[in-house]
């Protein structure tokens, strides 16, 4: 303990005086990680915090290796009147999360005391069990679109070349949302088959208009194609479906939408916001684009939505990039074709702070609620260490507010909230009242399946080993979850037939076919074995060939996972460890983990087989626990 630390735990304000009128910078010095500001916070007393912040070299702009700011520190005192200071006098908010998404509201909350939480909530105006937390879906949900009708909510996410194509999602209070239906659930309808990884279904988009639900999106072929984007329409009298059979719409470009209007329909679609006239059923081009309006930012404008409201047309962009610039901007007219101009806000949503933990925030729809109040859904993207987006990207909502002049600003500018009040409270559970569909609920895989090779049965779920290596776009059939915390720990329950040599099967941590962890059981010429494979980019990493000493028909597969270390586990189905295998860095399960384009998805786990001779296995069972 340095001569400073221990005169603030002791309180000594004369001491700390003395210490700092001798060196100065010893304020701006951390040992181990701390800086004295947040020493003064958490254990020096409110006279020693304020000389810290008044008279001293200390910033209250600083962070520790958490994201926590000294507002953090003096929660866990417990002192009312440190965290009074910091709040009302230096500005510090209690909102701001760390990297776990952590608030001092939360922290305040769980440290309870008579005077603590009591002072907080009075800042916040709102009880903390009636907040919610972004992301509000988490793991691989991006490029969010929403659609309300009635008291029912409808967001729809892009899947890339993953099935089924393009999740329908419900609620109610627009924070619990439960997956109801597909817009492509035929596998002879979805045309993946052919596409490499990051590819596939770009930023769909869901309307309704007289009694009628459109979904749309960009189907992203390859780039050798003649034209590799083209606009696709599924259009469905239920919001779950079925859909009716994709109508593709050959005009480039990405990210469309559609708007409809006295019985007239539009499709928008990026360089800048470009839009054209469709037929009555929205299946057919009818009119040449013509270029509403380019974008605020310049660069990179896509994602465009137009709302009308109060006399005025108002067109939402997504702008800059899908890395650390992306924004939402915003522009009007008082007619559709007319002359748009920018918000003078602009951008109405963007992070501003590097080391925040949400990042890439754009791609935003508004939607309305019943009673007339305002959100935004936009992407986000969580930065594992600061700089692996492992669960890419995902859906955060915050309120909108409109300036007298009539603008719409996002979270009044502040960037994506952490915390925020909750947009409906109900004390009841969100239940929905839709059909399920004949699918694994929550389950994917990559490109459409073989026939009949995914099947629900009474034993569990019946897999069809893939037809080839997962490393080719020509692999099917896996089985696989979305990641959605960085520590969790998974198991899949696999019951086996008895595996003939150069057959395997087992489970998967999965990107695409560029990066992928494979834990499995297999045979060959001496007989069963377990062994981790992990393919990175162009490479093959292959562990030890543990031998097995006799043959069983179900293993547990289990993946521990804390940040970039993952631990594998194989243990029989009486819980006997077999084999156990460990990852230091899987940062190659990430948005940046490999140096190729087009990855925009993000990590999955589950089942995964393979054999130069197919065969059919089974997943009994599965859980996952999320640790944060």
């Amino acid at each position: 303990m340095t001569v400073l630390e221990k005169a603030i735990r002791d309180q000594n304000l004369a001491q700390v005086r003395s210490i700092l009128n001798e060196t100065p910078t010893l304020a701006e010095k951390a040992e181990d990680g701390i800086l004295p500001i947040f020493l003064a916070a958490q254990y020096g007393s409110l006279e020693i915090l304020q000389y810290f912040v008044e008279y001293s070299r200390a910033s209250l702009d600083v962070y520790d290796e958490r994201h926590r700011s000294a507002l953090f520190y003096a929660v866990l005192s417990g002192d009312v009147s440190k965290c009074r200071y910091l709040i009302e006098r230096c500005g510090l908010s209690p909102l701001e999360g760390d990297r776990d998404l952590i608030t001092p509201y939360q922290l305040a909350y769980e440290n309870w005391n008579d005077t603590l939480y009591p002072y907080f909530l009075s800042v916040i105006q709102t009880p903390y069990t009636e907040m919610y937390h972004n992301p509000i879906r988490r793991g691989f949900y991006p490029d969010p679109s929403i659609l309300r009708v009635g008291d029912d909510y409808y967001m729809v996410n892009s899947t890339f070349v993953f099935f089924p194509c393009i999740p329908v999602s419900h609620s109610r209070d627009l924070i619990h949302w439960t997956i109801i239906g597909y817009a492509i659930t035929d596998p002879q309808y979805a045309g993946l088959a052919h596409l490499e990884g990051g590819r596939g279904y770009w930023a769909p988009d869901i309307s309704y208009d007289n009694g009628r639900f459109y979904i749309t999106a960009t189907l992203r072929l390859n780039d050798n194609e003649p034209l590799c984007r083209k606009q696709m329409v599924v259009y469905s009298d239920r919001p779950e479906g079925p859909y009716s059979k994709p109508v593709l719409i050959e005009e480039d470009g990405i990210d469309p939408s559609l708007f409809h209007e006295n019985g007239r329909h539009y499709m928008l679609l990026n360089r800048g916001a470009r839009i054209f006239e469709l037929s009555a059923d929205c299946t057919e081009m009818i009119s040449e684009p013509f270029l509403l309006y380019y974008g605020s930012q310049k660069h990179a404008p896509e994602g465009a939505h137009l709302l009308k409201k109060d006399g005025w047309y108002y067109l939402f962009q997504a702008e800059g990039g899908t890395g650390m610039g992306h924004r939402i901007t915003v522009s009007r007219s008082r007619e559709l074709m007319g002359i748009y101009q920018p918000c003078p806000y602009n951008p109405i949503m963007r992070q501003h702070d590097p080391s925040a933990p949400l990042q890439r925030c754009g791609h935003g729809k508004p939607v309305q609620t019943a009673d007339g109040r305002w959100y935004m859904v936009y992407l986000c993207g969580r930065c594992l260490n600061g700089e692996y987006t492992v669960l890419g990207r995902e859906t955060a909502l915050d309120p909108i507010t409109w300036t007298p002049d009539g603008w719409p600003i996002v979270n009044d500018l502040k960037g994506p909230s952490v915390l925020s009040p909750l947009p409906i409270v109900s004390s009841s559970k969100q239940e929905t009242a839709f059909g399920t569909v004949n699918w694994p609920h929550g389950w994917l895989t990559p490109r459409e399946p073989q026939k009949d090779a995914v099947m629900i049965t009474e034993e569990g779920i019946r897999l069809l080993s893939s037809p080839a290596a997962f490393s080719s776009y020509k692999a099917r059939n896996l089985l696989l979850r979305r990641q959605e915390s960085f520590s969790f720990t998974a198991s899949i329950t696999l019951q086996l037939p008895a595996l003939k040599a150069g057959q395997n099967a087992g489970l998967i941590c999965y990107y695409d076919e560029y990066s992928y962890a494979y834990f499995m059981v297999g045979n060959d010429e001496n007989g069963m074995y377990c062994s981790l494979h992990e393919h990175i980019y162009d490479k093959d990493h292959i562990h030890t060939r543990h031998a097995l000493e006799k043959c069983i028909s179900t293993y547990v597969f289990t993946v521990i996972t804390e940040g970039l270390k993952r631990t594998m586990i194989l243990a029989s189905e009486d819980g006997t460890e077999l084999c156990r295998e460990v990852i230091a860095d899987a940062s190659y399960l990430s948005d940046e983990g490999i140096p190729m384009n087009k990855r925009f998805t993000g990590a999955l786990f589950g089942a995964a087989a393979y054999g130069s001779e197919p065969f059919f296995y089974t997943l009994k069972a599965w859980e996952c626990t999320n640790q944060d």
